[in-house]
């Protein structure tokens, strides 16, 4: 067996080469294969649901300001990041992004669970200046982003386009893309509809004029629905299950 010996395949470089691609394929093979026997690799849970365009809006000026390079949003199933965050993040929370935004950095505090958890008018000045809110803050002012307006002719576009990559987003919600985001930006709108495409979305005006959305409107949309989706209290795990 001098052929497959160790110590002949380190002095044989190509025979050791084609011997490394024979294992990483039947490695990839054993990993991969399996999955195209299921139906899905991420567990439904109730809930979840796509993203409202203005919400959706928001993510992209989440991802553009690289807000996630010091905000994670994946609270990891250990008991000191339950305890501080609230409960571990799920898979299925993150269906819907492109790309999603788990990760370990930690300059700032994890916003898995972020929704909800201050008003809108504590967003729009910890936006124009983190000082005011968190003395601590080391985080950059972001108040231009009200300066900012928001382009709403695109919405549809961008929902079409993640429609390309599998969010279910249907035609009712494409033509209506840009009246549910003036909905949800205009405290004083009749947000019914919105709220029956997009259930749980934040309502009520985001600090700004209705008139005149803005990209703060939009992050802050997006902030407020972090993780309200699904309801764990008080829910057994088999329970958040479809």
């Amino acid at each position: 067996m001098r052929f497959l010996s160790h110590k002949f395949l380190e002095q044989n470089a190509v025979l050791l080469l084609i011997m490394i691609l024979v294992t990483v394929s039947i490695g990839g093979i054993v990993e991969i294969v399996p999955l195209f026997t299921i139906e899905t690799t991420i567990e439904r849970v109730q809930g979840v649901r796509p993203y409202s365009p203005l919400e959706l809006a928001g993510r992209d000026v989440y991802v553009r300001e690289g807000c996630y390079l010091c905000h994670s949003q994946q609270i990891r199933p250990f008991r000191d990041e339950v305890e501080r965050y609230g409960h571990y993040s799920l898979a299925a929370e993150s269906m819907y992004d492109h790309p999603f935004q788990w990760g370990s950095e930690r300059t700032g505090p994890d916003l898995a669970r972020i929704g909800g958890k201050y008003s809108n008018d504590w967003h729009v000045a910890h936006l124009a200046n983190p000082r005011d809110v968190v003395p601590e803050s080391v985080m950059p002012p972001y108040a231009f982003l009200a300066e900012r307006p928001l382009d709403l002719d695109r919405l549809a576009d961008h929902l079409r386009t993640n429609r390309i990559v599998g969010v279910p987003y249907i035609d009712e919600m494409i033509a209506n893309a840009k009246a549910d985001a003036v909905a949800q930006a205009d405290p004083a709108a009749d947000t019914a509809a919105l709220l029956k495409r997009y259930p749980g979305a934040a309502t009520g005006g985001f600090g700004g004029d209705p008139s005149r959305i803005t990209e703060r409107d939009a992050l802050i949309a997006y902030l407020q629905m972090l993780g309200t989706l699904v309801k764990f209290r008080d829910v057994s795990p088999d329970a958040l299950r479809q």
